[in-house]
């Protein structure tokens, strides 16, 4: 099969004459064009640090490409940075930006017939949109991560963007001063890449390796070493290798590989927001996965990883002991994944690892021995009850206490619920409840790190429980459960919750309960209306009109 298959029905032949002479108007020979034509798919702005270095960084890959015999053509995708739309309406756009950059890639990649592509991500949606574009155009293409931010430094201690999260919490409950909280602004992120410690940026990183789509290694430098520059030559490099080889996405992106990935995933202690993403890259790959998978695989592999949120090291102290494939090597020489599955080198996950050099350096204090975890199980579960049928997720190791009864207190959006934890009216042994802010009710499923931050920050982390429909950013600690489905938007229970009704989280047994009759709740269901909603028009309306469960991955249909 050529290996320019795609491109030729574009460019080939000399009834496309006027199709070439666009190409040769940007420089391009006859000689360029004869060569395959692949994309470099670049999730980039100005609007924040996570992906701002990675325009340049394209320029490296497309060496690598062009050293391998390609020619490479550079496009860009939008993003959207979390941690500057957190806990603002600019937020419910987050989620909706994974789909938007998944049908950027699409559109891009087949309007202009290209054979395969790159594709570097940076910020948290930026990589899940990445990699369920790869899935869904299933063509030769290879992923690599910009890199992590360095750690930030606040009297002596390293901190990452969480810490400055909480701050706020504690400067309003006056455990800090103003000069304390300028301090941490001012030191918390020191220059480019995504957030330093184990948040969705370098979860959806490490599971890149995981899956096999990413180069063996490729996730943890930080997004200022060398070897980030090096790894993006090679991705280019690797891109033609697996044209050549035919290697398709769909071809690494088994239901295996997702097993893998779920159990990186468990055994670090990652972002529950992976579990969002892990379903919708299945969905796009044609994969049967469901949170019953991910809640079997947590109650088989132990949490090995010390990283913040819930530990004290970030990605660039991982990268120093050897990076993700440290934690892969634990896992396969324990029989938790699989060694056989197929990567984008070409070879297995087995052959990649016993060809991996690792640094001759202690590393049990970021990674430790499966004989001795950090727990027992994975950092996340699923719990099920009655409020929530479908599924909802917490990330249990990022909290200390495990069981929770309280009351609810019940708030119809983020704001209500950041304006009343605040003025300090948060209890302790409340549950806040914070509703419609699903997937459809948001719409967008903001995440709640505001929130949540400023109840770790006031010192009531271990003291309240806090469940929404929403989602939580990576940072979050605490008996924080999102994902609650079916949401409050499509009349699930938790849209029936009152204030003062007693809620049951018990993270061991894996359940969520409100204590009210069945009678009682079906009166209540039966009185419930659905909301108007808040978007009419434009692009929320549209998603809000097309999104699944977050049960499903929150993905359109």
């Amino acid at each position: 099969m050529s290996l320019k298959s795609r491109s030729n029905k574009t460019y080939g032949g000399y009834e496309k004459a006027p199709n070439r002479a666009f190409l040769k108007a940007m420089g391009l020979t006859d000689e360029d064009i004869s060569k395959p034509l692949v994309g470099v798919a670049v999730a980039w702005n100005e609007a924040g640090p996570c992906n701002i270095h990675l325009l340049g960084m394209s320029q490296v890959v497309k060496e690598g490409i062009r050293e391998a015999g390609g020619t490479p053509r550079t496009f860009t995708t939008p993003v959207v940075i979390d941690g500057i739309a957190m806990g603002s309406e600019g937020m419910k756009y987050s989620l909706v930006s994974r789909e938007v950059i998944a049908n950027t890639v699409e559109l891009t990649v087949n309007a202009h017939g290209y054979d395969g592509f790159v594709a570097l991500g940076g910020c948290d949606k930026t990589q899940p949109g990445l990699m369920m574009s790869m899935a869904r155009l299933n063509i030769p293409s290879v992923y690599m991560y910009g890199g992590t931010t360095l750690p930030g430094s606040f009297r002596g201690k390293e901190i990452a963007i969480g810490d400055v999260y909480e701050a706020v919490g504690s400067f309003s409950a006056g455990k800090i001063t103003a000069d304390d909280l300028r301090l941490m602004e001012d030191e918390a992120v020191p220059g480019p890449g995504a957030c330093g410690g184990l948040y969705t940026a370098n979860t959806m990183a490490m599971l890149s390796e995981a899956l096999g789509i990413a180069l063996p290694g490729s996730s943890a430098p930080p997004a200022v070493s060398s070897d980030r520059v090096k790894f993006a030559k090679e991705t280019g490099k690797a891109l033609m290798k697996v044209l050549e080889l035919g290697l398709k996405p769909r071809d690494v992106l088994t239901f295996e590989a997702f097993e893998n990935g779920i159990a990186v995933l468990m055994a670090s202690g990652g972002s529950t927001n992976a579990v969002l993403h892990l379903l919708a890259i299945a969905h796009e790959a044609g994969v049967s996965l469901s949170l019953d998978d991910f809640d079997r695989i947590s109650r088989k592999v132990p949490e090995i990883v010390n990283m913040k949120p819930g530990g004290d090291y970030v990605m660039a102290d991982l990268y120093k002991v050897g990076g993700t494939p440290v934690i892969l090597r634990k896992l396969l020489n324990a029989g938790l994944i699989h060694g056989e599955v197929m990567t984008v080198t070409g070879k297995t996950m087995a052959q990649n690892i016993s060809e991996m050099k690792f640094p001759d350096v202690k590393h049990d204090h970021v990674v430790r021995e499966l004989s001795n975890p950090f727990t027992p199980a994975g950092g996340i579960r699923i719990l099920k009850g009655s409020l929530a049928p479908e599924g909802a997720v917490v990330k249990i190791s990022a909290s200390k206490i495990k069981y929770h009864k309280g009351t609810a207190v019940v708030f119809n959006s983020e704001e209500e619920a950041f304006k009343s934890v605040i003025e300090r009216k948060i209890k302790e042994g409340d549950v806040v409840v914070i509703r419609y802010e699903g997937p459809k009710g948001g719409p967008g499923m903001r995440e709640m790190l505001a929130v949540t931050s400023a109840i770790v920050g006031q010192g009531l982390g271990e003291k309240v429980a806090l469940v929404t429909d929403g989602r939580f950013s990576g940072a979050t600690r605490g008996l924080m459960v999102g994902h609650v489905a079916p949401e409050a938007a499509a009349g699930g229970p938790i849209a029936l919750i009152k204030d003062g009704d007693t809620i049951v989280i018990d993270g061991e047994k894996g359940r969520i309960d409100v204590l009210v009759e069945e009678e009682e709740m079906k009166a209540r269901a039966k009185a419930w209306t659905p909301p108007e909603p808040r978007y009419k028009s434009g692009l929320l309306s549209q998603y809000s009109k097309l999104v699944t469960s977050s049960s499903r991955g929150a993905v359109l249909v």
